[in-house]
Parts: C-alpha cells; structure tokens; sequence
C-alpha cells in the first residue's frame, strides 16, 4: 500500500470513527491510529474489508493485549461479500448455479474471522444492522457435518438466527468481519 493510499483509509478510517463515538465509548482515536501505523499488514486488511463494503470500525479494544478490535460496521452485509455459499465443501457440493465462491475463503484471503452468534448480538448492541440483508456466521461443527450452516439478521427490532443449506446462496446474504489490530 503506497502512502497515499495508506493515507486515504486512515483518514477515512478516522472520520467513521468520529462520526460513531458510541460504538466505541471511551477508545482514543491517536491510539487506535498509532496503533495502525505501526501494523501495515493488518492496514492492508482494513482496505480490503473497506473496499469490499464493510465499513470497518472500531468496536472494542482488548486491554490485556492492547488490540483494538475492528468490525464490518456496514449498515447491510457488505455488497462486495454477497451470494457466497457458506465454505468450499458447499461450494464443491454444488452441482449447478455455483456462486463465485465462499463466505469461509474469502474471509480467510481477506484475513478476518467471520462473526459468531455472540460476536453478531454484540455488534447489534451498537447499531441496527442487516435490516434488509443478511449475514453468515461461524457454523458449529456439528451443524456444519449435518450440512446446515446459520446466518443473521434483525427483523421487529431482534436478531434472529436461522439455519440453511450451506451450499446455498442468495444476493442478500454477506458475510461480517472481525480484526484485530
């Protein structure tokens, strides 16, 4: 990432992080930013969750290790993580109709941790978020062997969990990401 660019995301990085104070209550941006400058690789994976639509921003910090914890904050699951079967079993399950990928790989090639249930009932405490779409999360494995995989959204103000085939796909399901910097 040339300076510029670099630049660029943490200004746009920054000005979220104003505009949203109560996602992270307490957090000081010159810490956060200090943080960042001296993490290029992870840097680079904020880009790539900023330029496949997931708003990347600050929604925690861990103490002990001084991280901060950084998080698709998009108001609907990110455009650029969309009509993803859940991992490469499902896609190679697939028969016909492949989607052009996985929720799992790409957020492996990204270099975030897709959200679990308790991840994503915590990111909705600070926001309202997949009003119209929805988002995968991390599977139990024993879901996950019965071929089912689960998926969020909110709905009349609650977070729902549902189930579905994890070779499935549709335009409205994404993925959410977590990082730590």
């Amino acid at each position: 990432m040339n300076a510029a660019s670099r630049e660029e995301l943490i200004t746009t990085l920054r000005q979220r992080f104003e505009k949203n104070m109560p996602r992270h209550a307490g957090i000081d941006w010159k810490a956060v930013q200090a943080r960042l400058e001296s993490s290029p690789a992870k840097l680079q994976v904020l880009a790539e969750m900023e330029r496949t639509g997931g708003e990347p921003d600050v929604i925690g910090h861990d103490k002990k290790t001084g991280e901060y914890v950084f998080c698709d904050c998009a108001p609907e699951s990110p455009a650029g993580r969309r009509s993803l079967c859940y991992d490469r079993a499902a896609l190679d399950a697939r028969k016909a109709n492949k989607p052009g990928g996985s929720a799992v790989e790409m957020a492996a090639a990204i270099g975030i941790e897709i959200l679990t249930e308790q991840q994503y009932r915590e990111l909705q405490q600070l926001g309202e978020f997949d009003l119209k779409t929805s988002s995968w999360i991390a599977t139990p494995d024993e879901i996950r062997k019965r071929g089912g995989a689960i998926f969020c959204d909110r709905r009349y103000d609650h977070v729902f969990v549902y189930h579905n085939g994890a070779e499935s796909y549709y335009a409205a399901r994404g993925f959410r990401g977590r990082l730590r910097v």
